[in-house]
Formats: C-alpha cells, structure tokens, sequence
C-alpha cells in the first residue's frame, strides 16, 4: 500500500462546505490584506494560547525575523540557538546583521541544550532562540533562566510547536515572544503561507504590528524601516475553520504516535521519541533515529511510503555560513542526529490501515537484515 507522508486534500474534502464557506465571505466583502478574519484569529489565538497579543504575520520565517527585529536584535549582536533547525532559524538572525552562535543539542529531544547554551554566552549576547522541533518543547525551565540572569532576550521559535505545553503553559507564550508557523503540513496549516508572533507585551505588540506595515506609525508616516508581512485574509480564514478542531487533530496525531509506537518499540536497531516529563507533546513529526537510515529510506521509498529527513546537514555545515568558521566535528550530536534521522507519516486524516502499512513495512525491512 502506498502512502503519503503529507496531504491535506483529504481534510479539504471532509470540510468542504465550511472551507469554502470561509473563504467565500472574505471574497464577497473583498477585505482582503489585514480584514476582518485577521483580526478574529488573531483573537482566537490569543484565546487559545491565553496570551493577550498575537500578531499574523505573513510566514513563520517572517515571524521569525520581525521578532528578532522587534528585540532590538542588530548587527554585531550575538544570538545563541541550534544547529539542527529549519534554515529560517538561523538566516533571520543573519539578515539582520548579527551572528548566530550555535550550541548543540539535547540526543533525546533534538531541541536546543541549555547546558551547552550556557557556555556560550558572551559579552556580545542579546538573545537565546531555542527551538521547539518536532514533537515538544524545549527546555525552557533552564532557558528562561539563563536568559532572566544574564539580562537576555529570548524567542521561542515555535513554528512546529502549536499547541505544545511545557509545565502547562503553552509553547510561544513562555519567553519574550514566540512565533508559529502556519505552513500547509504544520499542525494548524494553512493552504499557503502564514505566520504569527505572539507575546505579553503591549509594546513588542505594538512595535510587531508596525513592522509588519513597513513600519507605520499611522498610514503613510513611518517611524522606522519595516517590512511587509501582512497574514492574508483568506488565509485567516482557512485557519478559523482548522482551529475549531485543533486539539481534535493533535488527538489523532497522538494515536497514530501510538500506534507507531506500540509497533516498532521492540525494533533493537531504531529508537522511537522520547518525550520529556514536563512536556505535553504534539506529534507535528514523528521521527526515529536508526543507523540503517539511508537503507531504510530507500526501501520505504521503493513501497511508495512517504518518509522525509528532517534534517540531512546542520547549519553550521551548510555552505552559506562557512563564513561563521565552524566545521564539522563541532557539534557532534547534531551532526549524529542528521545521520540516522528519519520522519515517519503522520498526519490526522491518515487512516489505520495505512498506520498499519509503514509499521509493516519498517518491521520487514528490519527482519531482513537478520
């Protein structure tokens, strides 16, 4: 049985008639940049998250650039944060003129280690941007800390982490702002791109919403150079409709986590995810950690089932910042990581007996080896 590792037409067609619904308001009142579907997500957000402002954004990546901008973050400023992350993490801090500094990572969860954060912590530091990948949180507890001691910033980037929990609170509201992602595959997608910061200051509101509107104070009076990143309406709608039944889809990744687990767990050659005590997971991505990955990729992509890397180089090894001076050997558990990870489907409109073929299919390969 073939399967896919992503597709969205199958929630589409479940919910037709409220998507497009939805969509078909927002082209009769033609409020098309920043209406009035914005304006109510960005509420719903709020509401949700329990957090007094969220901002829509154009894009996670965006987000991530207006927040750091929104810090005060600059040439010459230092910003701690993970090799093993989507580019975006790390380019933003780059387009900004400041360097990123990269500690590596806990082998358990993939996300930032405030350990090794900690060492790296220089005069020139002005913020820490731990990652929350994958399935939870980082630890923020230690994070949070380092940061409050040391007179830092901090933004989560929580682009794969909607609805995530760390100690009860949820992922994006514990630092100084957090931003998600609403990118089609991500757990709250979109059907194009779409982002949000959020936070608990009024003034790093304020300053994110001018931002995004090139850095209007009032239309057509600038107080500073922004940019344009205006969430589109329509794409404001789409997500009202998803975030009704959000902690539905989060269940329903949570069993196909299950069912993988249970499946593989007695698999002596791979290792399934570990999800630390004060974490509330949400299986954005289900990855597994094998020796044999490339011999497994390839014979899951000989059965047509979908499986991805997330991801195959980290960024202290990619070719456009060579000019940051590390090589390979640096941060040995990311580059480890890189090597035998691999993402299994996972997605809430995936059926059982496609759940069931992917355990098949991964137990049969390991069978063969002997």
């Amino acid at each position: 049985m073939a399967v896919p590792f992503f597709t969205g037409v199958r929630e589409y067609q479940r919910k037709k008639g409220l998507f497009d619904k939805a969509m078909e308001e927002v082209l009769l009142r033609g409020d098309y940049i920043l209406g009035r579907d914005v304006s109510a997500l960005e509420e719903e957000v709020e509401a949700y998250l329990d957090v007094p402002y969220a901002v829509g954004l154009a894009s996670g990546s965006d987000a991530l650039l207006l927040g750091l901008h929104a810090l005060g973050v600059g040439p010459g400023d230092e910003v701690i944060t993970s090799p093993f992350t989507f580019f975006a993490s790390v380019s933003a801090i780059t387009r900004l003129g400041a360097v990123p500094v990269f500690a590596d990572i806990d082998p358990e969860t993939f996300n930032l280690d405030p350990v090794r954060a900690a060492e790296k912590i220089s005069p020139k530091t002005k913020a820490i941007l731990p990652v929350h990948l994958f399935t939870q949180t980082a630890e923020m507890g230690p994070l949070l800390s380092l940061a409050e001691q040391n007179g830092l910033a901090l933004l989560e980037d929580a682009a794969e982490a909607f609805g995530m929990s760390y100690r009860s609170r949820k992922a994006g509201t514990l630092g100084d702002i957090g931003i998600f992602s609403f990118y089609p595959t991500k757990t709250l997608g979109a059907y194009g791109d779409a982002g949000m910061a959020v936070t608990h200051s009024e003034e790093l509101a304020q300053r994110l919403r001018s931002l995004r509107r090139h850095g209007e104070s009032r239309r057509y009076f600038h107080s500073e150079v922004g940019y344009n990143s205006r969430l589109d309406t329509l794409q404001a709608a789409v997500l009202r409709v998803k975030l009704q039944t959000i902690d539905e889809d989060i269940q329903a990744r949570a069993a196909i986590a299950s069912s993988y687990n249970t499946g593989l767990n007695n698999i002596q050659e791979i290792r399934l995810p570990v999800i630390k005590p004060e974490c509330d997971p949400v299986y954005y991505v289900y990855s597994l950690i094998t020796s044999y990955r490339d011999d497994l990729k390839s014979y899951l992509d000989e059965k047509e089932i979908g499986n991805a890397i997330y991801y195959p180089l980290p960024l202290h090894l990619q070719e456009c910042f060579s000019f940051l001076g590390y090589s390979e050997g640096d941060f040995p558990v990311a580059e480890q990581t890189a090597r035998s990870i691999l993402a299994l489907p996972i997605f809430p409109d995936m059926t059982g007996e496609e759940t069931e073929a992917v355990i098949e299919a991964i137990r049969t390969f390991f069978n063969t080896l002997g």
